[in-house]
């Protein structure tokens, strides 16, 4: 249910709530804008068969999973889509960089969505039941 606490960013929970929710809007926009989308280029080289495909499926579900933690709504559920989401987007950029184990982000690393995956997990623990 969205109450005024849901946006009380004194509560550290609320706070990183709506910090995984709000990372989501550069991570959509890298998949929306441009012709083709920038985004297109990693899942090219992760191998995905219909790279457009994919990029609007994962544009689509990181709408609805932005919508539902910042909105908290099924917080708990919205954060474990979020995670799986993040861990999908680190093993793609893991095969997009030809399969090496780079660990610095502005190189192509995975440790940015490893780090947002585990947040959004820690989100799901604080807000079940």
């Amino acid at each position: 249910m969205i109450t005024a606490g849901s946006f009380d960013i004194t509560d550290p929970a609320v706070l990183l709530r709506l910090i995984c929710a709000l990372f989501f809007i550069p991570h959509m926009y890298f998949k929306a804008f441009g012709n083709p989308p920038p985004a297109i280029k990693t899942f090219i080289d992760a191998g995905y068969p219909k790279p457009l495909l994919f990029v609007r499926f994962a544009l689509a579900t990181e709408l609805v999973t932005f919508t539902l933690l910042f909105l908290n709504i099924y917080t708990q559920y919205a954060a474990l889509l979020a995670a799986a989401m993040l861990t999908v987007a680190a093993i793609s950029v893991f095969f997009a960089n030809g399969k090496k184990w780079i660990w610095i982000w502005p190189k192509g690393g995975k440790e940015y969505c490893v780090f947002w995956a585990l947040c959004c997990v820690v989100v799901s623990m604080m807000y079940w039941g």
